[in-house]
């Protein structure tokens, strides 16, 4: 009896201090602090570093790309620690892009940045970067007006009135709770911005002398002063996390354009020997190494239709983590296919990282162009031109069913030999 007593006293005690807290708006529930115990570490890091967020996944860090379009077909980001390799499309108009807005979004997110470069200073490539925009809707409504100004003299006014509402870039990083940015490819990024941010520059000529001699079993010494100028950065400013005194944690974007050109003293773009001691290989599996160990991000463009060994060109996807490749209508016959019009050209996502697994995994789009407007560089799905009608002509009718049968599943699915399409 006397135990009954003692737990109905303490249910009582019990519910009126709920009550009590309940009257008061306040619960028994408190959040731990920073000064707990160090099992929450790990999602304090995560969440502290700007520019950044986890994956719904796996919470993996993940950074933006600099296009959001891009982000999304990626699963959210692009992992830290990975590889993404750009396949450049044949004439290289399109891969310098996407290779810019990395760069962008680095400075925008006040991430330090190491761009390499053989053919241009990375100075230069700084000074070429697309301008951020911070206000979608304003940037929706002047993309608009800027298409419709040369025929109504009325909208001109509206243009110059909402040019004024635009946000102005502030000198320091822009601060957003969005991750991933839009950008302006007709404008250039303000030197403001550029001088605020910090960034390290590898340019091949400046880095190696013509009086080295190469040794065939061992990387080529561009590839080598190079593995060794991320080496340096990544250790020296503590991106592998040597320094625990280091309170504000920070991102390197590695951008590296042209890998595997003949500006950077390979061979493989000339010759059709499949060498099992390849120097690119060699150099993104010692690249791969730095990287996993350290709070860095990597973007590499490829030109990959110069390879004449399919094989090296296999071993390379392999040894990147995510793989997108270009292909443009110039000098095509999709150039001046009617299926096609609206497009500039296909974007291929060969290859999606499964992180903590032995396979890649491949995205289940297949049918995406992209086009390259006044202002943005967009990615959409490939649609069928919905105008099949008698003033369309009967050859261009069967040209296009038979490319919307080349598209696969994906894409018309009702296009059967030359018969019409229907919606």
């Amino acid at each position: 009896m006397a135990a009954a007593a003692t737990c109905s006293t303490g249910t009582r005690s019990t519910g009126s201090m709920v009550v009590a807290a309940s009257r008061n708006n306040v619960t028994s529930f408190q959040r731990r602090g920073p000064r707990t115990s160090g099992t929450d570490s790990g999602c304090s890091r995560l969440v502290s570093i700007s520019g950044t967020r986890p994956s719904v996944r796996n919470g993996q860090l993940l950074v933006s790309t600099g296009l959001p379009a891009l982000d999304q077909l990626l699963g959210g980001g692009l992992a830290v620690g990975t590889v993404l390799l750009i396949e450049e499309d044949k004439y290289n108009i399109y891969s310098p892009l996407l290779f810019k807005y990395f760069l962008a979004e680095g400075i925008v997110t006040g991430h330090t940045l190491l761009v390499a470069s053989a053919k241009e200073d990375p100075a230069d490539i700084l000074q070429e970067l697309p301008a951020p925009l911070l206000d979608d809707n304003c940037k929706k409504e002047c993309d608009e007006d800027i298409c419709n100004h040369k025929t109504e003299s009325n909208v001109k006014m509206k243009i110059a009135w909402r040019y004024q509402l635009l946000p102005k870039i502030e000198a320091r990083p822009v601060s957003s709770s969005r991750f991933g940015h839009y950008y302006d490819v007709s404008k250039r990024i303000p030197q403001e911005l550029i001088e605020a941010s910090k960034w390290h520059g590898f340019f091949l000529p400046e880095k190696i002398s013509s009086t080295l001699n190469e040794d065939p079993c061992s990387l080529n010494h561009g590839y080598i002063k190079l593995l060794q100028f991320i080496q340096n950065i990544i250790y020296k400013e503590g991106f592998d996390g040597s320094n625990p005194q280091k309170k504000q944690k920070n991102i390197l974007r590695i951008g590296i354009q042209n890998l595997g050109s003949p500006l950077w003293g390979d061979d493989i773009c000339w010759t059709e020997n499949c060498d099992s001691n390849c120097s690119l290989t060699k150099f993104l599996y010692m690249l791969r190494g730095l990287l996993r160990t350290s709070l860095s991000a990597c973007i590499i463009t490829v030109p990959t239709h110069l390879i004449q060994n399919k094989a090296i060109i296999a071993r390379v996807t392999n040894l990147s983590d995510t793989v997108v490749g270009l292909e443009s209508f110039i000098g095509s016959e999709k150039e001046t296919n009617p299926l096609y019009k609206d497009y500039h050209g296909l974007i291929h996502i060969r290859q999606i990282p499964q992180l903590n697994n032995l396979i890649c995994d491949v995205s289940d789009v297949k049918d995406l162009a992209f086009k390259l407007k006044r202002k943005l560089f967009t990615i959409e799905r490939l649609h069928l031109p919905p105008d099949l009608s008698d003033t369309v002509s009967r050859s261009s009718k069967q040209d296009l069913a038979e490319s919307a049968k080349l598209l696969g599943p994906g894409c018309g699915m009702t296009a059967r030999g030359k018969k019409h399409l229907d919606f």
